[in-house]
């Protein structure tokens, strides 16, 4: 009897391409929120696995809250792109209740389209991003001024030696919050505000922020030795 290794035909093997993910992030400031999202980028790029296969584009636009949303379709529809996930990095601020609720609105009417594979997320702070930076350290719930954060975030900074905190300058900020900060306890905070703030706007939820949805995600392509601080 023959062995049944006789009787298959040897298949050609196919090369197959790997899927590619992309993702855009637009973000509010020039320069603090893309410094930050540049470090999940390089260590990105430094994973053997994914560094092929994840691309990430970071654009600082100096717009405030709806703009950045037109921006980011605007972008979309002139770069002909198909197949992405749109991100959208944000504060309250000062800016108009309206306008900063508009975003989420709108956002989740654009990825209703059943065909879309261009989905669209916003990753909002309220007040401000150093709120997000905040929660490295500690749990913070009280809506102050974003200089009352800044100020705390200084003392948190002292208490670890890291120097002080340069909004806008701070080009080692991801460095120095992923191993100086606890980033698994910041998500973890994040989260609890959220439930905290059910049921309420986005204007409304201050303090709080969903800039943890776009970390959790780009966290799960970093190197194993850094990726065990974040999930």
């Amino acid at each position: 009897m023959n062995n049944l290794c006789e009787w298959i035909k040897p298949r050609e093997i196919e090369e197959i391409e790997p899927v590619v993910s992309k993702y855009y992030i637009f973000c509010e400031g020039e320069q603090t929120e893309p410094n930050y999202f540049e470090g999940f980028k390089k260590y990105i790029e430094l994973n053997a696995i994914y560094k092929n296969i994840v691309q990430i584009t970071i654009e600082g636009l100096g717009k405030e809250t709806e703009r950045i949303l037109n921006y980011a379709i605007d972008y979309v529809n002139n770069k002909k792109i198909s197949d992405a996930k749109i991100w959208c990095v944000y504060d309250k601020d000062s800016f108009p209740a309206e306008h900063f609720n508009n975003v989420s609105e709108r956002i989740r009417t654009m990825n209703k389209s059943p065909n879309n594979n261009i989905k669209y997320y916003g990753a909002w702070s309220n007040q401000c991003i150093e709120y997000w930076f905040i929660l490295h350290f500690n749990y913070y719930d009280a809506d102050n001024d974003r200089s009352y954060y800044i100020e705390n975030l200084n003392k948190n900074f002292k208490i670890k030696e890291l120097g002080v905190y340069h909004k806008s300058k701070d080009k080692e900020i991801f460095d120095k919050l992923s191993l100086k900060g606890n980033p698994k306890l910041a998500i973890k905070h994040a989260k609890r505000r959220i439930k905290e703030c059910k049921g309420q706007s986005d204007t409304n939820s201050s303090p709080a922020t969903k800039v943890y949805e776009l970390v959790e995600e780009l966290a799960n392509y970093l190197p194993a030795d850094m990726k065990q601080f974040y999930l």
